[in-house]
Parts: structure tokens; sequence; C-alpha cells
């Protein structure tokens, strides 16, 4: 752990040469240096210049407790863990946390390489039920953890993680079963979004199904837009990584307006506590129709 800390600090005096890395993370200026570490990531090239704004997303609250979402280049998603009784206080606390992230993410042991691959494999197998030589066999689950990594070498956890949430969600929404249904292989699927990601075309047709789902079973959407609510709540209490938790709220919000125009006082006061995203937000989306092309069929067609 301490060569942990080490590293951490090195990263920090790297940020502020002048200041003592031990208090560095108590600045009040935590946001600038949040932005300062992604802005020399994309100076050594490290990210994409579409992909180099660090966004925050304040919820609307009439007081406190104040929430705060901040969204990193790549799409993963953090927020402030403790209770803030200021909008300024919420977004620092929510930078601190994006940046000890951030931070963690740079060092050696948080990257792909194949030493990470075979310890992770053997992790994956004794705390689940399968064996090693399923590995090379992609129809498995060990097979198919395999496959990501590799497709991943090089990259860092925090990068990884930003790829399983596309398949947490695809799994969330049914899209994965879909997929076995039309026999599409794991390997074109993992091949497939591992190179797409989560685009506005597959959040359309994820928010297409649920309604179509609603309309099978009305009240479903309020009661799992309520579950996902409470999920994200829970999770950034905690200090985790919040693009799972986050996507399913917006897609469930969204579905939910788009199915009756208006959220109920409840879900829409929660959705603004724990989201950062009003009704307002999601009347200008684009509503997909039952005619578009589905994503399966995307998959079909790619080379």
């Amino acid at each position: 752990m301490e060569h942990v800390w080490a590293s951490l600090e090195e990263a920090l005096t790297q940020l502020v040469p002048h200041a003592d890395a031990s208090e560095a993370l108590k600045d009040l200026n935590v946001v600038a240096m949040l932005h300062r570490f992604w802005e020399q990531k994309q100076t050594k090239g490290a990210t994409r210049q579409a992909d180099s704004l660090v966004v925050y997303e304040s919820a609307p609250s009439p007081g406190p407790p104040f929430i705060c979402y901040v969204t990193l280049p790549g799409g993963s998603c953090f927020g402030n863990f403790q209770c803030c009784h200021t909008q300024a206080e919420a977004r620092r606390d929510a930078a601190r946390v994006a940046l000890m992230n951030s931070l963690f993410n740079e060092l050696p042991s948080r990257r792909i390489t194949p030493e990470f691959i075979s310890r992770s494999l053997e992790e994956a197998t004794a705390g689940a039920s399968g064996a090693l030589g399923e590995a090379s066999d992609p129809s498995t689950s060990i097979g198919a953890y395999y496959l990501m990594l590799q497709l991943n070498i090089g990259k860092t956890m925090l990068e990884f993680q930003e790829i399983m949430t596309v398949f947490q969600l695809l799994h969330w929404n049914g899209t994965l079963k879909a997929f076995r249904e039309r026999r599409c292989s794991r390997q074109e699927v993992i091949s497939h979004f591992s190179q797409r990601g989560l685009d506005e075309r597959t959040r359309s047709h994820m928010v297409l199904d649920w309604l179509q789902r609603e309309r099978r079973s009305p009240g479903l959407l309020s009661s799992e837009l309520n579950l996902a609510l409470g999920e994200l709540a829970s999770a950034r209490r905690t200090g985790r990584e919040l693009r799972f938790y986050k996507e399913k709220t917006e897609i469930l919000s969204l579905a939910l307006d788009q199915a009756y125009g208006t959220l109920s006082p409840l879900v829409s006061e929660a959705c603004w506590l724990n989201t950062g995203h009003s009704p307002a937000d999601t009347q200008d989306q684009e509503q997909s129709t039952a005619d578009d092309q589905h994503p399966e069929e995307d998959l079909r067609d790619a080379p």
C-alpha cells in the first residue's frame, strides 16, 4: 500500500509542484487540479480532443444536501459522497473523488497487461464456476471475459470499466439476450460494441424497448426508475463509479417522459436530485420509432 500512496503523491507533485502532496487533496482548488490533470493527458496525446472536457452536473435542489456529478473524458462518472450544504462544496467533493480515481488509474498496476490478464483469470475462475481452459472458448463466461481483456490490452482499468459499462447496460436492457436469440456469437457482440461504445442510437433503442414493456405492463417504468434512483444514490454515497447507474436512470426517465408526457411529481423530484436532469431536459430528445433498424441488425451488417 505504501508504494501506491508514493505513486499518488508523485502524480500530485506533477500537478501542484509547489504544494505539499499530502495536503493537496484538501486544496479548495481541487476542481482546477482535476482540469489540469486531464489537460496534461490531452497534451500528451492520451485523450482525444473531442473528449477533453470534464463535465459537471449540479442536481437542481431547493436546499441542502446538494448533489453534483462529474463526467470524465471517456464517460466515467463520479459524484460527491459527502453531505454537502452548498453547491460549490458538492462540486469540490465530486471533483475530489474523480481526481483520486484518475490518479489511482495512472498506477502501473491499473493497466491491462498479459500478467494482469493471467491474474484476473485466476481470480475469476476461483470466484466462479469455470476453468482456465475455458478462456479459449468465447461462448463461455470465462472465455468472453478473456476476449474482452485481450481486446483492451494496454488500456487502464478506468478505460476498461467504460467499455464494461456498455455490456452491463446491454445485459440490463435485455439486448444481449436478443442477440443470443438471433444466434449472434459472443465474439461478434464483444468485438462490435468494444469498437462502437454507447451512442445515442443505442440509447434510443433501449428507450424504445422500455416503452414497449411499459405498454405491456403499465407502472413498470416508475417501479424500475425508483429502483435505479436508489441504486444511484447508494453508489454515489460510497464513492463508486456511477456511469452504469446514471445511464439507467436517464434511459428510464426518458422512456417514462415519452410514455406519459410528464413525470409524476415524486419521480420527477427524485430524478432532479439523483441525476441532475429535469423533465425539460428530455423534451427535446428525438423519440425513437418502432421501424428503426435495431442494433442487432447493425451487428449482422458490421464487417
